[in-house]
């Protein structure tokens, strides 16, 4: 029996020396104590429960709806609704969320995505599913793009919107001081309007109401550019190459409302600028259109912003109806569905820019899932020249655009907590900083979609 037990001490022994070899090889020299650290102690991801859905509707640059999710423990999760969006598409989900694991991401995107649509109405279901990874990294302790594959970069490249103007050189100077601040893609409206009071410039039905030209759908509006009128446009952006130059990427987006025929007359005229892309000439759902787009002219085409879930990019990218895809991730469906919509597109040889425009709870949203897909060229910016916009977010290198990039912070969930002074300050007119919303609590309806 000694001869046992002083073999069993020994078996013991090794397995502690090699226990403590194999610590050492994960941790080099330091402490065995020292590994827990890195594990957020104030949760548990097993018990993790969603316990409140408040809003708070902040101004950058129009009214966009800040989520957030609060549990059990003591952590919270960040997400934002659509710009110009209405908080109820995210209220409306609040009694579907409680008492869920946010952790279980995928599964309760599923449960929730019958209610988004295209548009600003997949807003809700966009901006609770940031607020989930965001809930999910924290709970882990681990940034969001880890979570969905790791990265294929470390900084993510910003083109900006700029304000238009009707002059040429004034709007070129006004690119010209993006790229003094390091923007290495820039991006200008081009719509008929530049041109629209020159006589000889448009051609369309008297009388049409302004309602009637921003509610109707491009093809169906008899707007069509004159040859004069094409000229001039193509004047214009030549104008702006001389000032930029024709190194830099440079896309146009903004045309208005017209037909089918002048998309594919303007953008031949374009093609001697080489633009990056021709954005929105057309909706998006208008899939055998684009392609005759597409397939007529030397220049990329690129649409997306509109669009809810995968299915509509896959139809374009299958079809090869344009160039470039260009999602918004707080209408797409949020942080997984915006890559897997790249994913498809690089499946078929479509790259993917990413459009945005709200706070930085959302753009950062969107560089966590930049940084994991592939085939990414640019993300959108429309605040550059709001000096308070880095002020309503902490925990993350400012200025958050530095020369042209965003670093990917490598924080858990998106990296950033809210500066809540500064959102006070920057709410929409109205707007309460996550008041109560018990009256969403108990919203029940037969949510099936199948017998």
């Amino acid at each position: 029996m000694k001869g046992r037990a002083q073999n069993l001490m020994g078996r013991r022994n090794i397995l502690k020396t090699s226990a403590a070899a194999l610590a050492g090889a994960f941790l080099g020299d330091a402490p065995l104590e020292a590994y827990p650290k890195n594990v957020n102690s104030n949760s548990k991801p097993s018990e993790l429960k969603i316990t409140n859905l408040r809003v708070a509707v902040a101004r950058a640059p129009m009214h966009c709806p800040i989520i957030r999710l609060d549990t059990n423990q003591d952590i919270y999760g960040l997400g934002e609704v659509r710009d110009g969006a209405s908080p109820t598409y995210a209220l409306i989900l609040k009694s579907r969320l409680l008492g869920e694991n946010p952790c279980n991401v995928d599964r309760l995107f599923r449960k929730l995505k019958q209610f988004g649509g295209h548009g600003r109405q997949g807003g809700g279901v966009s901006g609770i599913e940031m607020a989930l990874w965001d809930l999910a990294g924290k709970a882990f302790g681990v940034p969001v793009y880890q979570m969905l594959g790791g990265q294929f970069r470390d900084k993510i490249r910003v083109y900006a919107d700029t304000p238009e103007s009707h002059d040429p050189k004034g709007f070129a100077a006004r690119l010209k001081q993006r790229m003094d601040r390091g923007l290495t893609w820039l991006k200008m409206d081009l719509g008929y309007d530049l041109v629209g009071n020159t006589p000889g410039t448009v051609t369309q039905p008297s009388g049409l109401s302004q309602g009637e030209q921003t509610f109707t759908p491009h093809i169906f509006t008899a707007i069509e550019l004159t040859d004069k009128g094409i000229a001039m446009m193509a004047d214009y952006v030549g104008q702006v190459r001389e000032v930029v130059g024709m190194d830099i990427p440079l896309s146009a987006d903004h045309f208005g409302h017209i037909g089918v025929n002048s998309c594919i007359r303007l953008g031949r005229a374009l093609e001697r600028y080489n633009l990056a892309w021709l954005e929105d000439m057309i909706p998006w759902q208008y899939t055998e259109l684009w392609k005759q787009i597409t397939d007529s002219i030397n220049l990329p085409t690129l649409t997306g912003e509109d669009i809810y879930l995968k299915e509509g990019f896959t139809e374009l990218c299958r079809n090869h109806a344009v160039r470039i895809i260009h999602p918004d991730l707080a209408t797409a469906g949020g942080i997984l569905e915006t890559k897997k919509i790249g994913d498809a597109g690089q499946e078929c040889g479509v790259p993917m820019a990413m459009h945005f425009a709200g706070t930085p709870v959302s753009c950062l949203a969107s560089v966590h899932c930049a940084a994991a897909t592939e085939n990414f060229l640019a993300l959108e910016n429309h605040s550059l020249d709001d000096p308070w916009w880095d002020d309503l977010v902490d925990g993350i290198e400012k200025p958050i655009v530095n020369h042209g990039y965003i670093k990917v912070p490598d924080k858990p969930g998106l990296g950033i907590t809210l500066n809540e002074e500064s959102v006070k300050r920057h709410l929409a007119p109205g707007a309460g900083y996550f008041v109560p919303t018990t009256e969403w609590d108990q919203e029940r309806s037969w949510d099936r979609l199948w017998s």
